[in-house]
């Protein structure tokens, strides 16, 4: 029988440690391999930090950070290309732009092997794709959740991959989320934060940390209130941590509409007229899009930003607030 997939995730870096290179601060934290077998996984798009690959075994770590390290199985199959229809927002010879729609993963893993953004880039991109992301993860820098919609940049090159992931490793890429919550924020605008780990209670969530964890940051801003039944929110992250949005919001008591991990069923019982609520709990995703991508061209130096409007369910999710709030109730 084939090895599973398997990950690990390193302790936070120590002051002691800041400045180190990663595949030496890898090999460190990680006694069971060698250096050398740490830096093939770096090169082969195996480590990441929170959401960006790291592909660089030269990268200097930084204090707080952790580090995801997946084994691939055994026998790993390589990605084939499929003909699938992309959004692509922008194209040229160093990389793409792309809007992915809600129920997509990005990259092949396990549960998910086909029908995944790298297949349909593999056909799209013929051998045009950065190879520094390895057999699974070919032309990926970042990733964005599978129910998530919205904007991802992918490098064609190993240099537009590297010099993107640097820009996502110091945070300077612009992000902006929209999202759909129950309930209201207090105050309506502001900054959440609050360091991101793994719950002690489940494993598969991610929660605020009194201890350990990394470093986020959110920065929020109510667009509209339908009622005290829910909000729509614009997120601006500084950070870029698993989930960040969902947990944050949901530490400030206004899960995610949809989100099915990070919302409990006593979270959504507010004075809402039932039809309403029999609509919001059914609503089949994390009501939460990828609008805004900003960042530096690597090879031009130019400024790119792009814009996605907001996908069909969402647009209907607000219509249907909409009607409901224009009622008397």
């Amino acid at each position: 029988m084939d090895k599973e997939e398997q990950s690990y995730t390193s302790p936070p870096v120590e002051a002691k440690d800041k400045g180190l290179r990663l595949d030496k601060y890898l090999a460190k934290s990680f006694s069971d391999f060698s250096r050398a077998q740490i830096q093939r996984l770096i090169s082969e798009g195996n480590v990441c930090l929170d959401d960006t690959v790291m592909i660089d075994n030269s990268f200097k770590v930084r204090e707080g950070d952790s580090y995801q390290i997946t084994i691939p199985e055994a026998k790993e199959a390589a990605p084939q290309p499929q003909n699938i229809a992309l959004d692509i927002r922008y194209e040229d010879d160093d990389l793409l732009v792309v809007n992915k729609p809600a129920g997509m993963t990005v990259h092949p893993a396990p549960g998910a092997y086909d029908k995944t953004l790298v297949n349909a880039l593999l056909y799209h991109c013929k051998d045009n794709l950065s190879g520094i992301g390895g057999v699974k993860r070919p032309g990926i820098v970042h990733r964005i959740d599978k129910e998530t919609s919205g904007l991802l940049v992918v490098a064609k090159t190993d240099m537009a991959h590297r010099g993107l992931s640097e820009q996502f490793a110091v945070h300077s890429i612009e992000r902006t989320y929209y999202a759909f919550t129950y309930g209201q924020l207090q105050p309506l605008s502001g900054t959440i934060e609050g360091n991101i780990g793994r719950s002690p209670y489940d494993r598969k969530k991610m929660a605020i940390v009194p201890t350990g964890g990394k470093e986020a940051v959110t920065h929020y801003k109510t667009i509209a209130c339908y009622k005290m039944w829910a909000s729509e929110v614009q997120c601006n992250l500084e950070t870029g941590r698993t989930h960040q949005i969902r947990v944050h919001l949901s530490s400030k008591g206004c899960n995610l509409i949809g989100d099915k991990v990070y919302t409990k069923n006593h979270k959504t019982s507010l004075a809402i007229p039932q039809g309403l609520k029999f609509y919001l709990n059914d609503f089949p995703r994390q009501a939460l899009h990828a609008a805004t991508l900003g960042f530096i061209h690597p090879r031009t130096g130019q400024y790119l930003s792009f814009t996605a409007e907001l996908p069909e369910d969402m647009k209907n999710l607000k219509n249907e607030l909409l009607r409901w709030t224009s009622t008397n109730y």
